[in-house]
């Protein structure tokens, strides 16, 4: 028998060769599968990287776009911002300082990229940068710089923005300095409509010391004592003006602007003639046209555009309108050396004058009918209505514009701000209860209802009155005159009967009425250059109760008016049943819109002349005037302190032309004060305004 060796089968042997495929085959995957891991967590790394860099850089021009220079500075690289002797928060100051002393603001990012260059593998950011400045847009300044990374721990890093000079404005290095020069164009005046002025340049003096003239010891120390006294200058004021540097015996040492006319002859005292801000009308018109004044921090604070010395409308027309008043600026905005040689004009603007505006006021008629007010507390408002135009507009007591555009002495504000009868306040604006006046509108939506009658007489007994309903509780109106107890419209609105208001707006009830106000423009901006706030007949426009209403209908309860608002309202009566809206500018075109009827505007205009001419009329008092007119009292009753105070209205228009309506005003008084106050004045109005009113 022969021996037989032990071989592998053929199938063993593909086993052995499939492992040793297998295996290359995994080796081969393994390393083709951490080269991939590699490069992805590599891609992975510079997206993140990428998008480190991109938030960083967005936060970097967000805090630089809002003016956040303490923000701002947190995205610097530190080493960069120490090598050039910077402490963050001087470096902070300094942007705050440069940017607010070249008044800029409203900072926009026209465009910026982000780039990484492959070479130094650093990225490199671009941005364009576009601002305001006193000087007008400066747009697109083109800034560079380098973003600084550092690794803090497993592989991540941190980004800042690596700062240099040019970061403030692009062509600045280290020493230089950036400059404002500017100077200011001739201001704008404001006339009335005749071209008056009511502000504008005009001539005046200018006192000066004169040293040599004040003598020495107690005879310097005596004079200057009368001169301040003669000009309202403290002795410390003058001192310290005597002791500047620059001052000789043969200097002129400025003091005090003066008018044309007030020019003593004080020893030690000369005058040389300048030109000033001129307000012709003083306190008859300050509430109106308000002043100018240097710019404060404050202003340039609501206004970065602004740069401390410059001159701005400070209060009324001269704030509202003052960026047309105030023209362009001229000068130059430079970057100069540390030898103060200049190295770039970055802003170069010519100056533009300002315009002017031309207001419907008319400057004979506002002073007269300040003067009319012989310091009693109240306003006056006069409107042609059918233009809007206003013609004049009044608050008393007043201020003296031209001390504030001089510089207002701290005593001079005091004496002001602690007057009882508050002369800051702008009363023809202010919103009080109207009163009776109200009764127009009542009367003219009471004419509106198909089934009321202006004839049907209410049976009225006794001066109190209250309907018999519990929710009227123990509330009862009151009238002034029982005189008449067949009430109508007529009788109504001659003897101004508040119980037969009060009983028609029962009878309408409360939904009918306040949809019938809602004809009126009460809740809605009248689009006046001056901020007022709107008429109201209630607390948000709800009448929420049967007292509230009855009290509504003859002007109390929670209405609120002012005496613009009245004037506007109460035109329907003049205008067939239209409402003329106001107007201060004299280009502006008159707006009208029905509100009510023509027979129902007519019918109540006729009432309220009837008003004045029954001798039993709560405005009989105007029929001496020279020419005939229509008129309603109202006096409200405000709580007060020692029981209720009153306040005086009166509405008057000219019956025969309708060339004005007059609404007057007074504080703490009654409807019979108003017309005995207003009288004189009213019969001077018409003949004064016929010449362009009948027109």
């Amino acid at each position: 028998m022969k021996n037989r060796r032990s071989t592998p089968s053929n199938k063993q042997s593909k086993r052995w060769i499939g492992f040793a495929v297998g295996g290359v085959v995994l080796i081969t995957l393994s390393v083709v599968g951490w080269f991939f891991y590699r490069d992805w967590r590599e891609e992975q790394q510079a997206i993140q990287r990428q998008e480190a860099v991109e938030e960083r850089v967005n936060d970097y021009l967000s805090a630089l776009a809002d003016n956040n220079y303490d923000e701002y500075i947190t995205h610097l690289n530190d080493e960069s911002v120490t090598q050039y002797g910077y402490t963050s928060e001087e470096l902070s100051s300094r942007y705050e300082t440069i940017f607010q002393g070249i008044g800029a603001s409203q900072f926009t990012v026209d465009d910026y990229t982000i780039s990484l260059d492959e070479e130094t593998d650093e990225y490199r950011l671009q941005y364009t940068l576009s601002m305001e400045t006193v000087l007008g847009h400066l747009s697109s300044q083109h800034y560079e710089t380098v973003i600084y990374e550092t690794e803090v721990e497993d592989g991540e890093s941190s980004q800042s923005i690596v700062w240099h000079h040019s970061l403030i404005l692009p062509g600045m290095e280290e020493g230089d300095s950036v400059r404002l020069s500017f100077s200011e164009p001739e201001r704008g005046s404001i006339y009335d409509r005749h071209g008056n002025m009511l502000a504008g340049m005009g001539e005046a003096y200018e006192a000066g010391l004169y040293p040599m003239m004040l003598g020495d010891g107690e005879e310097r120390e005596e004079q200057l004592n009368i001169i301040s006294e003669e000009f309202n200058v403290s002795v410390n004021q003058l001192e310290n003006l005597l002791n500047q540097a620059w001052v000789t015996e043969e200097s002129l040492v400025p003091f005090k602007t003066v008018d044309v006319g007030n020019t003593p002859e004080v020893a030690g005292v000369m005058y040389q003639r300048t030109t000033d801000r001129l307000y012709p009308l003083g306190e008859a018109a300050a509430h109106l046209v308000g002043y100018i004044g240097e710019v404060t921090a404050e202003d340039i604070e609501n206004n970065p555009t602004l740069a401390s010395g410059q001159i701005v409308g400070k209060a009324g027309m001269e704030a509202v309108f003052d960026e047309q008043l105030r023209g362009r600026t001229g000068g130059q905005i430079t970057i100069v050396d540390q030898q103060e040689e200049l190295k770039e004009v970055v802003i170069e603007n010519d100056e533009e004058n300002g315009q002017s505006v031309k207001l419907t006021i008319d400057s004979d008629v506002q002073l007269e009918l300040y003067e009319a007010f012989d310091d009693e507390p109240g306003s006056g408002a006069i409107m042609h209505p059918e233009t809007g135009e206003m013609i004049a507009l009044v608050s008393a007591p007043s201020y003296n514009p031209q001390l504030f555009s001089r510089g207002i002495t701290a005593e001079q504000y005091a004496a002001y701000s602690e007057d009882e009868q508050t002369p800051f306040v702008n009363r023809y604006t202010s919103r009080y209860a109207p009163g009776s006046t109200f009764k127009i509108i009542s009367a003219t939506l009471l004419m509106e209802q198909d089934d009321f009658d202006p004839q049907y007489a209410h049976e009225i007994e006794g001066l109190q009155w209250s309907p018999d309903t519990d929710a009227f509780g123990n509330h009862s109106i009151t009238r002034v005159n029982d005189a008449e107890s067949n009430v109508d419209l007529a009788a109504a609105l001659i003897y101004s009967d508040n119980i037969y208001f009060a009983i028609e707006a029962l009878e309408m009830g409360t939904e009918s009425f306040v949809n019938e106000l809602s004809r009126y423009p009460f809740g809605e901006d009248l689009q006046m250059p001056f901020s007022m706030q709107p008429a109201q007949f209630a607390n948000e426009n709800e009448i929420d109760s049967e007292t509230l209403l009855a009290d509504t209908a003859y002007g109390q309860g929670q209405v609120l008016m002012s005496s613009i608002h009245q004037l506007v309202f109460y035109s329907t009566v003049l205008n067939s049943g239209q409402l003329t809206y106001p107007t201060l500018l004299k280009d502006d075109s008159p707006i009208q819109e029905t509100v009510v009827s023509e027979e129902s505007a007519d019918l109540v205009r006729e009432l309220l002349v009837e008003t004045v001419a029954d001798p039993n009329g709560t405005a009989s008092g105007l029929s001496s005037l020279g020419y005939s007119v229509g008129a309603k009292t109202g006096t409200a009753e405000i709580a007060g302190e020692d029981g209720n105070d009153t306040n005086g209205m009166l509405y008057v228009f000219d019956a025969d032309d309708h060339t004005y309506s007059f609404l007057g005003f007074l504080e703490g008084q009654r409807s019979g004060d108003v017309i005995d106050q207003f009288s004189p004045f009213l019969d001077e109005l018409k003949p004064m305004i016929s010449d362009y009113a009948l027109q």
